[in-house]
């Protein structure tokens, strides 16, 4: 029988990463994005067998159009990913109520009203798989990017507390950590000083030397972890975890 995987933030550099590997292992895929199916299909259509849905996660009206059309395109879901995310880099004094609020609700309050909404369709047919994309910035992060890491290591701990709420019902829910992939929102955030003041190469080349493995991840290895998360024989003994795919840069010691 087919698999069913709903991925917001379909149109990213890791969703539409995700979205390639699901499909190449035979899933269904129900993508969701703000940015319109034009740009999705740069480079690629979107999965023929699939649906994607223009949907802005932070907008709760939004996420309830995109469930009643998933509840009409499938009976069942086997995997939920939450990628979609914003970020405000900025020093958190020049940080406004307003931006605070939008990356909360993009990062945060989407996967708490998502997974309600993604509930009945997990539980329909004997339990799936969530995996929500947080960030290295949830357990070690820098300057200027405070709201971002706030939501982020927010999701840690709703990951916990829905793996212990859905055990029972067979939903297993995991975090993927990605530390710096080369994606579209990475590029947009060179500019916060912590990486000199190069151009945007230079920029990355100074990133990729803080990493142990010397180098910048890209989305179809974020998208691999992604994977490994959702498929139950690959990690059927796994929920409530946090998975950091960083190259490394974690395990070293920031005073060396």
């Amino acid at each position: 029988m087919t698999k069913t995987v709903l991925i917001t933030g379909a149109a990213g550099g890791i969703g539409r990463a995700t979205v390639n590997l699901f499909t190449e292992k035979g899933w269904r895929v129900i993508g969701a994005d703000r940015s319109p199916l034009s740009e999705v299909e740069e480079g690629a259509a979107f999965p023929s067998n699939g649906l994607f849905v223009q949907a802005d996660v932070s907008r709760p009206e939004d996420m309830e159009a995109l469930f009643e059309k998933a509840q009409v395109f499938t009976g069942s879901l086997d995997a939920v990913v939450n990628n979609a995310a914003l970020q405000v880099a900025k020093p958190l004094v020049q940080t406004t109520v307003e931006e605070w609020d939008a990356v909360m609700d993009a990062n945060l309050r989407s996967v708490f009203l998502g997974v309600k909404l993604a509930y009945p369709l997990l539980k329909a047919d004997n339990g799936g798989a969530i995996v929500n994309i947080s960030s290295v910035h949830a357990v070690q992060t820098s300057a200027n990017i405070a709201a971002y890491a706030a939501s982020k290591g927010g999701m840690l701990a709703l990951t916990r507390a829905l793996a212990i709420e859905f055990a029972a019902d067979n939903i297993r829910v995991n975090a993927v950590l990605p530390g710096a992939v080369d994606t579209p929102m990475l590029r947009a955030g060179l500019g916060r000083g912590h990486l000199g003041q190069g151009n945007v190469q230079e920029r990355l080349d100074n990133l990729a030397r803080k990493t142990v493995n010397g180098r910048v991840g890209t989305p179809q290895e974020i998208a691999h972890a992604i994977y490994f998360l959702a498929d139950n024989e690959q990690s059927s003994f796994m929920t409530g975890q946090a998975m950091i795919v960083d190259g490394g840069a974690t395990a070293r010691l920031s005073t060396e």
